[in-house]
């Protein structure tokens, strides 16, 4: 597999136990397919950044893709709320990220890659929404789809971290790539404002539903 890796400094080699906690799915080193989408991460206090890319041997490692067909998004959504740290501050959020980790969560400890969406800028706030009873399931997934999302994969344990080898760099100008990446983000929100007034079906499932109703992994009516 070749990743890429958008930063403000080169990476020769990334260190296995850095990064933040709060991140989407804890420390680990967060990487894309798309060499266009680092270079818009890299870019993203709108300086000049690089594009790492990496070739990974994935033959021999434990993956849990969230965005596979055994899992839904709120397995992704339950492991988020593990892990982001801001949330709206209401009785209905708390017990909303209580109910989500006690019936949703996957553990994520025992693999060597994760891969799920990436929930930057516009599609935290759809996360947040969701979670506060705001939108619904449908609108969610929905929302997850503006602007071209795409996934990350993300380095986790010393195997992988062992087996990652750096192939170079390409330059990101802030310029282009700072433009590009805020343009995406305010197209997606743009989309999901004019969404949210108006596609609304009463028989939508919100989070309230999913806890009154006892939902759990696995339940047809969240497919």
């Amino acid at each position: 597999m070749e990743l890429y890796h958008g930063s403000e400094k080169i990476i020769e080699r990334p260190e296995y136990g850095k990064g933040r906690t709060n991140n989407d799915y804890g420390r680990g080193f967060y990487c894309t397919e798309s060499i266009e989408l680092a270079k818009e991460w890299a870019c993203a206090d709108n300086r000049d950044g690089y594009a790492n890319r990496y070739s990974i041997d994935i033959n021999k490692m434990k993956i849990l893709n969230l965005n596979g067909p055994e899992y839904g998004i709120l397995n992704w959504l339950a492991v988020l709320t593990r892990h982001r740290t801001y949330w709206q501050n209401s009785s209905v959020s708390e017990e909303a990220k209580n109910y989500l980790q006690d019936n949703f969560y996957v553990d994520i400890e025992p693999y060597d890659i994760i891969i799920g969406y990436r929930a930057d800028d516009s599609y935290f706030s759809f996360a947040q929404d969701f979670v506060a009873n705001v939108i619904s399931l449908r609108q969610l997934s929905e929302a997850m789809r503006l602007g071209k999302l795409g996934e990350q994969i993300v380095l986790k344990s010393r195997k992988a971290f062992a087996a990652i080898i750096f192939d170079g760099y390409e330059i990101a100008d802030a310029r282009e790539y700072y433009e590009k990446k805020t343009s995406r983000d305010r197209k997606a929100r743009m989309q999901y404002r004019t969404s949210k007034l108006v596609d609304t079906n009463i028989s939508d499932i919100y989070m309230l539903d999913v806890m009154r109703e006892g939902m759990k992994n696995g339940d047809p009516r969240l497919r």
